[in-house]
């Protein structure tokens, strides 16, 4: 006989059962903390709800989505100024501005969902599908038409339950592979790293450590977030403006509510020349993992102290130190990441046009407005 699920969607951390978070604690950003970070300081532009999936009365799966309206951005990415960009720009406002994702936009990876491992994962899936309908007709009623729904980001071995739950009408797509850096176990310091380098790169290491040389790196505590808020989101903030492409921006108050709630999970570390804040990155620690989330600095100091290459390298010591099996890098910077050491992964989505002439023709056109990035992939080790 067959599994039948059924759905519930949810609007507010506090309508949550109580039972939600014994289903995430494979993955913290399906957590009621951070679904909160979320509900408190979502980009302006992005709308959230939390899904459950039933078998009777029972919780057996949770997912989240994000509504963007692109429409409500300032900018999609200035960095290249060309005709290709302004049409991009001018496709999205009007024809895919409204995009529904089954997912975590803020982050790479399978964020999307957890289910029990005993549930019948094929029929999990089409009651996702059939609560991204649901979806679709409450912003409907809002005055909002969902232009794209897209389920985002799975590994390849994902696909297969995918096509199995009926997805063959969705548009398959590849974006950006995910930078990932495996750590060898037998690694249990930055030197044991250092020691793995090839002569180039350890040269390359040497050079970038010499050239931070007068810069400080600090943890930063919540008291510091706060106190140093303004200079923060203005490094973010230009850092994100001149990306090749966003979908929204992040509140000013978002990092400080990420360490109020989040706490020693969520890692901010401030880079200090003279006293002053010119730099900061920040570290989600999820289980074994650790994910990159968002860094900004001056420009003028980074190119001189070569402080990116810094941050990326003391991201992969402290998680060395910490005993962490991998970080992810996520999409932006191939070529430098790779550099450092981090290995490309293709990440799959689907997705599907509202409309059924736009429908044939997304291929192509996705294709056009995320064309793929032309980079060399370095292998920094012996």
């Amino acid at each position: 006989m067959k599994t039948t699920y059924s759905f519930k969607i949810f609007t507010n951390v506090t309508d949550l059962p109580l039972e939600w978070d014994s289903l995430s604690t494979k993955n913290v950003f399906l957590t009621t903390p951070y679904l909160e970070v979320l509900e408190k300081s979502a980009p302006a532009n992005m709308v959230c709800h939390f899904i459950g999936i039933y078998q009777e009365d029972e919780l057996v799966g949770i997912a989240l989505s994000q509504f963007l309206n692109l429409n409500q951005l300032e900018s999609l990415g200035n960095r290249d100024k060309c005709i290709t960009t302004a049409i991009r720009n001018t496709v999205f406002k009007n024809l895919i501005s409204h995009i529904l994702i089954i997912g975590n936009n803020m982050f790479t990876g399978q964020n999307a969902f957890s289910f029990l491992d005993e549930t019948d994962k094929i029929e999990a899936l089409k009651t996702l599908k059939m609560a991204s309908g649901r979806l679709k007709t409450i912003f409907k009623n809002k005055g909002l038409k969902v232009h794209i729904t897209t389920f985002k980001d799975f590994e390849n071995e994902e696909v297969t339950s995918f096509r199995q739950a009926g997805f063959l009408q969705y548009f398959q797509f590849t974006t950006q592979p995910s930078m990932v850096f495996d750590i060898p176990n037998q690694w249990k310091t930055e030197q044991d790293y250092i020691n793995a380098l090839s002569k180039k790169y350890r040269d390359q290491y040497k050079r970038a450590r010499k050239k931070s040389e007068g810069i400080e790196k600090r943890k930063m505590n919540l008291e510091d977030i706060i106190k140093y808020e303004d200079t923060i989101y203005n490094m973010y903030h230009h850092v994100a403006k001149n990306a090749y492409f966003n979908t929204f921006f992040l509140t000013k108050n978002h990092f400080r509510v990420f360490k109020e709630l989040l706490k020693d999970k969520f890692l901010f570390f401030g880079y200090f020349m003279d006293e002053k804040l010119i730099g900061f990155n920040t570290l989600v620690e999820n289980g074994t993992i650790m994910d990159t989330y968002f860094l900004g600095y001056d420009e003028s100091i980074q190119r001189k102290k070569m402080v990116y290459l810094n941050m990326l390298y003391d991201m992969v010591a402290y998680s060395i130190n910490k005993g962490f099996e991998k970080i992810i890098f996520a999409r932006t910077a191939l070529e430098i990441k790779s550099s450092i050491g981090a290995k490309p992964q293709e990440m799959y989505g689907f997705a599907k046009h509202s409309n059924l002439i736009a429908d044939l023709t997304f291929e192509k056109a996705f294709n056009y407005l995320e064309p793929k990035v032309v980079w060399q992939e370095r292998n920094p080790f012996n």
